[in-house]
């Protein structure tokens, strides 16, 4: 029998989990819409003309390296090791100027403490770039000690690295997670690693994009509260 006939698909998924694996940007933190502006500024300077949509599209949830490699084999001018500093230091300055949360963010961790459900971050970024972020929303004391970057493996997203170094930081089965990703590497990346996953989309995400979310979308992380 049904125990919960009130809970949507998505607090079902979070109601079985023993660990919440969340995705930074995008989903804790206000900054996808800002990277890729960046992104296609600094692009088209080298030489490689890029609309932030395209952007979007082509690197959501890529890991830094990856960007840099797919930059330099487009673009016309040199790109150097630099480029990336560069990059880390536009999106910083303009996430400074505004740092905000998704919508829900502290409600839901808040939920997450009270039930003494534990959660943690594993994100493409960089350590540096997760802290800054984390920090500036006045996160960074709840994640501290349970952030894993792409840093921290061989193979960032779409790979399965990251989760599972993650779930084994924190003594959680695989299957016994709960990924919340807004990126369709993500969403890959959890699913090669056998984890239940939800695709977030109350960011710039299409809804489409993460049609292979195991668990479903949703829209909103209110959701996740009740």
């Amino acid at each position: 029998m049904d125990t919960a006939p009130h809970l949507s698909p998505a607090a079902r998924a979070l109601a079985a989990a023993r660990l919440v694996v969340f995705d930074c940007d995008g989903v804790l933190v206000d900054t996808e819409r800002i990277g890729p502006e960046v992104v296609a500024a600094m692009a088209t300077e080298a030489g490689w003309p890029l609309t932030p949509a395209e952007v979007l599209e082509k690197f959501l949830g890529t890991s830094e390296p990856y960007l840099l490699a797919q930059v330099r084999a487009h673009a016309t001018a040199p790109v150097p090791d630099s480029w990336l500093v560069e990059y880390r230091s536009r999106v910083a300055a303009a996430f400074d100027a505004a740092p905000r949360t998704m919508p829900g963010v502290a409600e839901l961790l808040d939920a997450l403490d009270a039930r003494s459900l534990p959660y943690c971050v594993a994100s493409s970024g960089s350590h540096p770039r997760i802290r800054h972020s984390l920090t500036a929303t006045g996160l960074w004391e709840r994640f501290a000690g349970r952030v894993f970057s792409a840093d921290d493996v061989r193979r960032g997203k779409p790979a399965p690295d990251l989760f599972l170094h993650a779930a084994a930081a924190c003594g959680v089965p695989p299957g016994e997670c709960l990924v919340i990703e807004d990126s369709p590497a993500g969403v890959r990346a959890a699913r090669a690693a056998h984890m239940p996953v939800l695709g977030y989309t109350g960011g710039p995400t299409p809804a489409h994009w993460l049609a292979d979310a195991s668990a479903g979308t949703l829209a909103d992380l209110h959701e996740l509260t009740v």
